[in-house]
C-alpha cells in the first residue's frame, strides 16, 4: 500500500490533488485542518492499494446509486462503512496507536463486527475519545445495538423554528469569524421567506466598532426588517420594551476579546435579567479541541440554549459536531454552507447531522470530498 500526504488550502483543492496522483482508488486515512507557517489548512492522508478493485467495488457504486433516491439513517451508516471493508487490516494498525491511549478495558474486538467498524470510522472523523468511550459502554453487551441509537442518546437537536423556540429575543455568540453575521441574516431571511408577515427586527450589540453593524442595517432595509443599535445598556432595556412590537428579534454579539466572558458581557448589558432571551453559541467544525474547550469556557451561561454550525462546506471532518454535543449537552438548532445568503442554512435535524458524519452529505445535497 502506497501513503502519501496532501496539503491544500480547501478540502476541495486536497481531494483533487489525491485523485490526481493516487487515482480514484484512493482510501482516505485521515483529513484535518492544520497550521502551515501561519495560515490553515486542510491535511489529506490517503493511500492507494496496488491490487486492482475487486466486483465489490461495482456493487459499492450500485448500492451508492440506490441510497441516494432512498436511504434510511441505517443505511446511510451501511453505505459508509461498506467501503471500509476493502482496507480494515491497514486501518486497524492505525487504530491500535490510537486505542493504546484509551483505556484497556475499551476493546473493540468485545463488539459485533458491524458496531466495531462503526466505532473505527468515527475515530477517522477525529470523535474524541472520551466520546467513544461512552459509545463503547453503550454498544457493549448487546451486538444488535446500532450505532446510531448509541449516538443519538449523546447528540440532540432543536431546530431554529419560531415555532419550536416561544422566546422572542435570540442572540448570536461566538468567536469572531465564525459567522455570527451571516447566520443571523440567513436564519432571518427564511423566517421571512416562510413567514412572509413576521415582524422581525435585527439589532447588533457591537457598539458600531465592527462591519457587521453596516451589513445587518443593509439587509434591515433592503429587506423590510426593523433594525436597531445596541451600545449601552439602556439600549437594550428600550428594546425590550419595543418586544411586544416583533416576532423575532436577533441580536449580533460581538467577539469577545481578552478574559471578557459571555455572562460577564450579558451582565453588563443587562441581558442576563432577560428571561425571554436565547443565546446560541455560533461555531465552525474546523477548530482544533483546545480552541473548543477555550470556547466552553468563554461562552458558558446559563442563557446558553443551542450550537449553530457555520461554514459546512469548508470542513474536513465532522465528528467536532459529535464532540461539541456530548461535552455541552447543548443541542444543534441549525445548520450553515455556501457562500450565499439564501437557502444555504438550514434548521437542523438528526438525519441530517448522521449524513454529514457517515456520508459527509451537507444539508443541501453536496457530498463533501
Amino acid at each position: 500500500m502506497r501513503m502519501k500526504t496532501f496539503r491544500a488550502a480547501t478540502a476541495t483543492a486536497a481531494f483533487a490533488m489525491v485523485k490526481a496522483e493516487l487515482g480514484a482508488d484512493a482510501v482516505i486515512l485521515s483529513n484535518k485542518t492544520v497550521s502551515d507557517n501561519g495560515s490553515k489548512c486542510c491535511e489529506v492522508v490517503a493511500a492507494v492499494d496496488a491490487m486492482p478493485a475487486g466486483p465489490a467495488s461495482g456493487v459499492a457504486a450500485s448500492t451508492a446509486k440506490g441510497a441516494r433516491q432512498t436511504m434510511t439513517r441505517e443505511d446511510t451508516v451501511e453505505d459508509a462503512l461498506r467501503g471500509s471493508i476493502g482496507w480494515q487490516r491497514e486501518w486497524s494498525q492505525i487504530k491500535g496507536q490510537i486505542m493504546a491511549l484509551m483505556k484497556p478495558q475499551m476493546d473493540l474486538a468485545s463488539l459485533a463486527p458491524k458496531q466495531r467498524l462503526a466505532m473505527e470510522y468515527l475515530e477517522r472523523e477525529e470523535v474524541d475519545a472520551k466520546v467513544l468511550a461512552s459509545i463503547f459502554c453503550d454498544l457493549r453487551g448487546d451486538c444488535d445495538r446500532s450505532i446510531i441509537a448509541a449516538l443519538e442518546s449523546l447528540v440532540d437537536v432543536r431546530p431554529f423554528r419560531a415555532r419550536d423556540w416561544p422566546g422572542t429575543i435570540h442572540a448570536f455568540a461566538g468567536p469572531g469569524g465564525a459567522g455570527k453575521t451571516s447566520s443571523l441574516i440567513r436564519l432571518a431571511l427564511r423566517e421571512k421567506r416562510s413567514n412572509p408577515k413576521a415582524r422581525i427586527c435585527l439589532a447588533t450589540a457591537d457598539g458600531g466598532r465592527g462591519k457587521g453593524r453596516l451589513v445587518l442595517k443593509h439587509y434591515a432595509e433592503l429587506s423590510g426588517l426593523a433594525f436597531r443599535e445596541i451600545v449601552t445598556r439602556d439600549d437594550f432595556l428600550l428594546l425590550r420594551k419595543e418586544t411586544h412590537q416583533f416576532d423575532m428579534i436577533l441580536i449580533d454579539l460581538p467577539g469577545l476579546t481578552g478574559n471578557t466572558t459571555l455572562e460577564v458581557f450579558t451582565g453588563l448589558y443587562g441581558l442576563s435579567t432577560c428571561a425571554e432571551l436565547s443565546i446560541h453559541l455560533v461555531l465552525n467544525p474546523y477548530y482544533s479541541a483546545a480552541q473548543f474547550e477555550r470556547f466552553m469556557e468563554k461562552y458558558k451561561s446559563e442563557q446558553l440554549a443551542s450550537v449553530i454550525w457555520t461554514k459546512l462546506d469548508e470542513t474536513c471532518t465532522f465528528g467536532a459536531l459529535v464532540n461539541m454535543a456530548f461535552a455541552s449537552g447543548l443541542p444543534i438548532s441549525a445548520l450553515s454552507y455556501g457562500a450565499g445568503l439564501k437557502n444555504s442554512i438550514t434548521p437542523a435535524t438528526l438525519d441530517m447531522i448522521w449524513r454529514m458524519v457517515f456520508m459527509r452529505k451537507l444539508p443541501g445535497g453536496d457530498i463533501q470530498p
